[in-house]
């Protein structure tokens, strides 16, 4: 069911997604900007399908989602294994997905024999908690990454790590936010980041709503923009970060980091610890999700290529580490080497 609304919040911030009165309320990111459309979502299969079809997206504001369907599934009486199975495989690349189903998990084989109703209380709860930890998250790693700007700063950044894409506040976005509140920042330049334009619908959006100073570049122009000596750091979320600090972001990310590289700019890799697989030993390893091929040829329903062109669309690149310069979380920021050997936390 849909229906114009307010945006939900949750603690006090803007959220993409709240859980409310047995249903979970979602601002349907495809919609933007456009329209604001808020879906009430009250089946695990709603679930499933808005993760998967990218209603909802960036790596902690769906494994937030995931949390509250898992709460959804034991409220409608459905097998828990199954609904984490179903919500697992949505978006293989995520690693907060698969991270806040199992912490759910452990919750629900901790709490099972107590009454119906405490274990729902204590599945919620742990779901907010999840939420709540990411914001709290997301605005230490926001001051950890302003100390890195310089006064004036000029930053790139690709896809959309607002608010949309966590618990609220922001990852990478989070840092610009951070700087700007404390004056040091003077543009943003985000990419549009094809083929489904995050930065150019979302980023955009949320840096409009924040009064932001920025100036959007199509993906191919950020090479020339720091050529000319306009931008003094580059930052980037990331979906799964390797053991080795391999880390797997939106497709066009490693590209921006061998720019970077060219032009001697720092290249920042900004998430919070959850994000950190220590059991992918490397990026090699990551599984990067593919999508259809209409995302290319006729994005968003406007064929752009022939018929009979097939196109490749991987969702994700990996960037190695030897050209990160470092991983900003919410624990401080880690340089190469990079070694995450111990649990995400």
């Amino acid at each position: 069911m849909m229906r114009e609304d307010r945006l939900p919040s949750f603690d006090g911030v803007f959220a993409p997604v709240v859980y409310r009165d047995g249903g979970i309320d979602m601002v349907d990111q495809t919609a933007l900007p456009e329209r604001t459309v808020v879906l009430r979502l009250t089946e695990v299969a709603e679930v499933a399908e808005a993760i998967r079809t990218m209603r909802v997206r960036g790596a902690p504001a769906i494994g937030v989602t995931a949390a509250y369907g898992l709460v959804l599934g034991l409220e409608r009486g459905e097998d828990l294994i199954r609904v984490a199975d179903t919500l697992r495989g949505t978006r293989p690349t995520a690693v907060n997905l698969a991270w806040a189903i199992d912490r759910m998990l452990e919750t629900f084989e901790r709490r099972k024999d107590e009454s119906a109703a405490d274990l729902r209380a204590a599945m919620l709860a742990e779901a907010r908690r999840i939420h709540a930890e990411d914001i709290a998250a997301n605005r230490a790693i926001g001051r950890y990454g302003a100390d890195l700007l310089p006064n004036d700063a000029s930053v790139v950044t690709i896809c959309n790590t607002g608010a949309l894409a966590t618990g609220g506040y922001g990852t990478a976005y989070g840092v610009l936010r951070a700087a700007h509140e404390a004056g040091k920042l003077a543009m943003v330049y985000p990419c549009e980041t094809r083929p489904r334009l995050q930065g150019a619908r979302l980023t955009a959006w949320e840096l409009l709503r924040d009064r932001i100073p920025f100036r959007l570049i199509v993906d191919g122009a950020a090479g020339a923009l720091m050529a000319k000596g306009k931008i003094d750091a580059v930052l980037a979320g990331a979906d799964r970060i390797a053991a080795n600090g391999d880390s797997a972001n939106k497709i066009g990310t490693y590209q921006l980091a061998i720019l970077a590289r060219h032009h001697g700019i720092p290249f920042y890799i900004v998430a919070p610890t959850s994000t950190i697989d220590p059991d992918t030993p490397d990026g090699a390893r990551i599984e990067i999700e593919q999508r259809s091929e209409d995302e290319v040829l006729a994005p968003y329903g406007c064929r752009f290529a022939p018929e009979g062109a097939a196109a490749w669309n991987p969702a994700f690149d990996v960037t190695p580490a030897e050209l990160i310069t470092g991983i900003v979380t919410e624990r401080g920021v880690f340089r190469p080497p990079y070694r995450f050997e111990e649990g995400r936390g």
